[in-house]
C-alpha cells in the first residue's frame, strides 16, 4: 500500500476550492452512513440534509469532482464514497505521529476512527522520560530525542501536536525539518510554518467560547421576547413617553 510520503491528494492541482474541500468529509460521513445501511442511491436533497448543507451547494461541490448524478435517480452511494475518498487521499495509507501523550494525546491515540478513514498511528512521541516505553493504545511511547528518526523511518508526512502551548512551536519546527508537511495542532497557540506546510488548528476552548456567545445571545433574545410578550406595545410606548430625563413623570404634575 502506498504511503503518504510519496502520494499527495490531487485537490489543489484540480482547482477544487478550499471551501469545497472542507465540506467533502461531511459528505463522506453521510455517505458512509448510507452505505452501512445498504442504501444504493441518494438524491442531492437527501444527502445535503444529512450533511447539513443546501442542495445547490452540494451539486456545485460535486461538479468539481465531475459527478453530476442521474436525473430521477440521484447519486450512486458506493461510487461517491470511492470518489470522495480518492479525492481526499483516503484510498492510501497515511502514517501519522502524535506528539504529546498527555490526556488529550492518549485519547487521540485510543480513537478507533483513524484506521477506518485511511490513517495509521505510526508512533507516539513525548518528552517525558517516564512515559518512554509505556504502551498507549498498544503503541509504545517514544522519546522526542528520536523524533527525526521516527519520522524518516515511518515515512510520515502528517503530524499531530498535542503538547502544551509552550512546546508546540519547537515541536512544529522539528516536525517540519524532518519532512512533515501537514500538521493538526491541538495546542492552544498559533504555529508559524513555512510555505508548503499546511496547519489545521483544533481549539476546543475557542469552540466552547463561541457556543457560550450563542447561548448568551439566545438567552438575551428570550428575555427580550418575554418582556415584549408581557407588555402590550401600546402600553410600552406610553410608558416610554411618560418617562422624563430623571425617570418616571408623576401622573399628576404639581401646580
Amino acid at each position: 500500500m502506498a504511503t503518504g510520503r510519496t502520494h499527495r491528494p490531487a485537490t489543489r492541482s484540480r482547482g477544487i476550492p478550499e471551501a469545497t474541500v472542507a465540506r467533502l468529509p461531511l459528505y463522506l460521513r453521510a455517505l458512509t452512513a448510507l452505505s452501512e445501511r445498504s442504501v444504493p442511491t441518494v438524491s442531492s436533497e437527501e444527502l445535503a440534509a444529512a450533511a447539513g448543507v443546501n442542495s445547490a451547494k452540494l451539486r456545485k461541490d460535486f461538479s468539481y469532482l465531475g459527478s453530476y448524478g442521474t436525473r430521477g435517480v440521484g447519486y450512486d452511494v458506493e461510487y461517491l464514497v470511492y470518489q470522495i475518498s480518492r479525492e481526499l487521499g483516503l484510498t492510501q495509507d497515511w502514517p501519522v505521529v502524535i506528539v504529546g501523550i498527555g490526556n488529550l494525546g492518549a485519547a487521540l491515540a485510543n480513537y478507533g476512527g483513524f484506521a477506518s478513514r485511511g490513517f495509521r498511528v505510526a508512533a507516539l512521541i513525548d518528552a517525558d522520560p517516564a512515559l518512554t516505553g509505556r504502551a498507549v493504545a498498544g503503541i509504545p511511547v517514544q522519546h522526542t530525542d528520536d523524533l527525526e528518526k521516527i519520522i524518516q523511518d515511518n515515512g510520515v508526512s502528517i503530524g499531530v501536536i498535542a503538547t502544551p502551548a509552550g512546546a508546540a512551536q519547537q515541536v512544529c519546527e522539528r516536525l517540519v525539518a524532518a519532512g512533515v508537511t501537514s500538521i493538526l495542532n491541538f495546542a492552544p497557540t498559533v504555529l508559524s510554518v513555512p510555505d508548503g506546510v499546511d496547519v489545521r488548528k483544533v481549539d476546543l476552548s475557542i469552540e466552547l467560547q463561541i457556543l457560550a456567545f450563542h447561548e448568551q445571545r439566545k438567552a438575551g433574545e428570550e428575555a427580550a421576547s418575554a418582556r415584549d410578550d408581557g407588555v402590550p406595545a401600546a402600553v410600552a410606548r406610553k410608558q416610554s413617553a411618560d418617562k422624563g430625563p430623571d425617570g418616571d413623570v408623576p401622573a399628576v404634575m404639581p401646580a
